[in-house]
């Protein structure tokens, strides 16, 4: 399919879309952050084409919540949806089926380890102000970095012992998405628990050394170095408290 991609996504954060710009940039893709365009009548771009894609009046394929992605008459919504989609249009994921759903199954634990990443500072309620729940926070963060985050760096780890393939990656012998979404995990962690995050660094290796390799890759050096790639705040995801990195 010849036509670009369209990345429907909250213009001003990182949040779950940046799993599927990672992907895109790494392949050189023709692709339009679509939310970031300003609005122009007849043209479907600007917020009001995010928002569209969230209103079923306006489309029968109606998402939950952005990422969503367009390409041709296909609409994909849900993060480790879109990426199979892409995975196989992109060069990105193994050949064979059962490689694929492995890949598959890594980038959902991985959208299971991003919510309670944001879990760390919303334990409440979305509706809340961080303010608001500031206490609960503490408390979960203090049981996110002793337990929750350990347990799922051992698990990335095995799984990159585990694989026998020539070279350092997820699944197979080549870079897939899985490992541009496990850079961005460890980039993400890095920014909102700093202190943590160097203390077990000496214990995980072999995952800082894929984050490194992926960002000296030439196209995601360049995004990383671009205006493309938003910077982490406080209103994304990844968030840095400083009184929840203890």
């Amino acid at each position: 399919m010849s036509a670009p991609y369209l990345l429907y996504y909250w213009p001003t954060i990182q949040g779950r879309g940046e799993f599927v710009r990672l992907a895109l940039e790494e392949a050189g893709a023709d692709y339009q952050d679509v939310a970031r365009l300003p609005e122009r009548k007849g043209k479907r771009q600007g917020m009001s084409a995010l928002l569209a894609c969230l209103d079923g009046d306006a489309t029968a394929q109606v998402a939950y919540a952005p990422p969503v992605l367009g390409h041709g008459e296909l609409l994909l919504a849900q993060t480790p949806n879109i990426l199979f989609y892409l995975g196989k249009q992109l060069g990105l994921a193994p050949r064979a089926e059962a490689g694929r759903l492995w890949l598959n199954q890594l980038q959902l634990t991985m959208a299971d380890w991003l919510t309670e990443v944001h879990d760390t500072h919303h334990p409440l309620s979305m509706g809340q102000y961080y303010e608001d729940q500031a206490a609960a926070a503490a408390l979960r963060s203090a049981d996110f970095r002793a337990t929750r985050l350990p347990k799922f760096l051992d698990y990335f780890t095995q799984v990159l012992a585990n694989n026998g393939s020539r070279g350092s990656f997820l699944v197979g012998a080549k870079l897939t998405y899985g490992d541009l979404s496990l850079f961005q995990m460890m980039a993400g962690l890095r920014y909102a628990f700093p202190q943590a995050m160097e203390r077990l660094a000496p214990r995980y290796p072999a995952l800082s050394d894929l984050h490194d390799s992926v960002a000296a890759r030439p196209n995601i050096a360049r995004y990383l170095k671009s205006k493309r790639r938003l910077p982490f705040s406080e209103e994304g995801i990844f968030r840095h408290y400083p009184e929840l990195d203890g």
